[in-house]
């Protein structure tokens, strides 16, 4: 029984051990049906094929094994010489063949991609996946030497396509132009898209996005120079601006989508530099103030006589291709003499300004220089290319030196208003002091004025009758009744002066509301009774104490003569509009007399003293007279002419 038990046992046992294989190979089964992601693998050696030309035609479909032999390993980056001075005859297009095997990718479950950090060459660039064209470049040679964006290719749909086993790349290259291929990556997608992404936009949208704000700040610079042409760095840095965008357009927009001919490409790319060296040493003679006429002209030959020679129709564009070099060290050494130049007068004039500008420029020469050892394939090619943040620096430098220009502009501007509202408040001081002086003067004469015109009233008025009723009374002619009468007479003159100097505020009827409380205890102890019927009207803004007087004495003088000649009962006054004046009309009810008679006899004096008045202010008197009694009617005028006025004044 115990045997039986041990061999149960020992037969489960088995079973259980059994299953567990079998669950292992199937675990094992599964893991081989779903792979994960592919990795990325870094090829630093590749075997290379050099087929001199001339090149063949670029074919769709490639046999690498067919192309022939002997292959080599070369270690990448790859890069063959470019010759500064060019030696021999025609250049010929010479056609080298990298390859790669591709392994741990053999199987579906994942997307791969192929991606080239740089590659440069005077030629084409194809890429082929198991012998199939993936990918070929569209610019021209003359372009594609200049071409520095990585390639970035799918080499399988999905993941449901086996990644390519073998990759082959093709090159074609001018003899003597240089170039070369840098390392490459065959791996995951989404882990080679990181790394393409972030050295696309550090190398390339960075530097755009400056040469774009470069771009923006000039085209405002030259609207703002438009208004201020007497200030030229405004325009310099405009034109700087642009010629930097087309220094660095191969940087910045798709080769093979320029609008102009490889030719003209070059040669745009290769002079713009050219008239930038001759702008930053115009803009460093505005800095440091210091004319330097033939060094001035000379680089102005100079860059002409450059810019004519390498004209497309002058200078072929393979001997361009070729001479590039040289003729970029002759730039070099020209941009050493302005920057060497600049900054020793830069120094010796203390201008910080200068000293930014040909600091900024010193180190973009050194970019420049490192970028020129770089395309010569001296130093590694993988490397990032520095002219492009160069473009950043100078960007910096010259937005500082405007904004410092900016500002001490508005600082001198400040200064200056600080100094004119200075000048201000003493001409001010000045001004008050002027005024108040002529105020004195004119209060002064105002006063003297009033004075004269008092003393001549009481001279002409209230002293002439004082002096005829002393005579009378000294040769006994007058009674006691006709002297009393006469200092009344007198004492309404004195009246009169008075009332006159009182501010009527151009305000006819009050003037004449005086006049009435001072005539009508007179004309009621004469046992005549006053009817007053005046109405509103327009102000007279002429209206001075000089004319107050000389209507308050026509008025009195009517009401006199109508107390003393006319046995009148009642006097009626009234005002009225009439034209451009104004009247005011005095009637009685008395006697009547001849006016013409009266105006030509010796006893006429006061009508004639009335017309007077009234011609001194523009205005006029007359009477109609008859038996049922006279109306006098005095018309004076809403505005006087100022010269009048101020005689009248006077």
């Amino acid at each position: 029984m115990k045997r039986a038990t041990t061999a149960c046992w020992r037969t489960s046992a088995g079973v259980v051990q059994a299953l567990a294989l079998v669950a292992a190979l199937l675990a094992g089964t599964g893991a081989t049906a779903q792979p994960g992601p592919y990795p990325v693998i870094h090829y630093t050696t590749a075997q290379m094929l050099e087929a001199p030309g001339p090149a063949g035609p670029l074919e769709a479909v490639v046999d690498a094994d067919a192309l022939g032999t002997p292959w080599r390993e070369v270690a990448l980056p790859y890069a063959f010489a470019r010759q500064i001075i060019p030696q021999g005859g025609t250049p010929r297009v010479t056609t080298r063949w990298f390859r790669v095997q591709v392994s741990g990718m053999d199987q579906p479950g994942d997307t791969a991609h192929f991606y080239l950090k740089r590659w440069q060459t005077a030629g084409q660039l194809a890429v082929y996946a198991d012998g199939r064209l993936v990918f070929r470049s569209l610019g021209s040679p003359a372009w594609n030497l200049f071409r520095h964006p990585g390639v970035f290719i799918a080499l399988n749909q999905s993941a449901r396509m086996a990644a390519p086993t073998d990759i082959l790349v093709r090159m074609d290259s001018l003899q003597g132009a240089g170039g070369g291929l840098s390392s490459f990556y065959v791996g995951n997608t989404q882990a080679l898209l990181s790394h393409y992404t972030v050295r696309e936009w550090l190398e390339y949208q960075l530097p755009f996005m400056s040469s774009a704000a470069f771009l923006v700040i000039g085209i405002f610079c030259f609207f703002v120079w438009l208004w201020r042409r007497k200030d030229p760095l405004y325009l310099l840095l405009a034109a700087f601006s642009v010629l930097q965008v087309l220094r660095r357009w191969h940087f910045h927009t798709g080769l093979e989508r320029l609008p102009v001919s490889d030719a003209w490409f070059g040669w745009i790319t290769l002079n713009a530099l050219s008239w930038q060296i001759m702008i930053v040493h115009a803009f460093l003679l505005l800095l440091h103030r210091r004319p330097m006429p033939r060094l001035t002209w000379t680089l102005l030959a100079l860059t002409s006589v450059f810019t004519v020679c390498t004209l497309p129709g002058v200078l072929p564009l393979p001997a361009l291709v070729l001479l590039r070099p040289a003729l970029q060290l002759l730039q070099i050494s020209l941009v050493l003499i302005v920057i060497g130049v600049g900054l020793w007068h830069s120094v010796r004039s203390r201008s910080l300004d200068g000293v930014l500008l040909s600091g900024s420029n010193c180190v973009a020469l050194g970019f420049g220089i490192y970028d020129w050892l770089k395309a010569q394939q001296l130093i590694d090619m993988e490397w990032f290319y520095l002219t492009p943040y160069g473009a950043t620096l100078l960007l910096a430098t010259f937005m500082f030196i405007m904004l410092r220009r900016y500002v001490q502009a508005i600082g001198e501007v400040e200064q200056m208003n600080a100094s004119l509202e200075q000048r201000l408040k003493g001409r001010e001081a000045e001004l008050a002091q002027s005024y108040e002086r002529l105020r004195k003067v004119e209060h002064e004469h105002m006063l003297s004025s009033e004075r004269q015109r008092m003393m001549q009233d009481m001279h002409d008025g209230l002293g002439s009758s004082l002096t005829s009723a002393i005579r009378s009374v000294e040769h006994g002619a007058m009674s006691d009744a006709e002297v009393t009468q006469v200092l009344k007479d007198c004492m309404d003159d004195l009246k009169l002066a008075i009332d006159s100097m009182e501010p009527a505020e151009a305000d006819l009827l009050l003037l004449l509301a005086t006049l009435r409380f001072r005539l009508a205890p007179r004309i009621k102890s004469a046992g005549v009774s006053l009817v007053w019927e005046v109405q509103e009207l327009p102000a007279l803004d002429w209206l001075d104490p000089s004319a107050a007087l000389h209507i308050l004495r026509i008025v009195q003088e009517s009401v006199a003569n109508i107390l003393r000649h006319t046995r009148a009962t009642e006097i009626r006054v009234s005002t009225a509009t009439e034209g451009a004046g104004v009247q005011v009309i005095i009637e009685d009810n008395g006697q009547g007399f001849d006016v013409e008679n009266a105006l030509n006899e010796a006893t006429g004096r006061g009508l004639s003293n009335q017309q007077r008045r009234a011609q001194a202010i523009d205005g006029t008197v007359a009477w109609t007279s008859g038996p049922a009694g006279t109306r006098f009617t005095l018309w004076l005028p809403l505005q006087r002419a100022a010269s009048v006025a101020v005689q009248s004044d006077s």
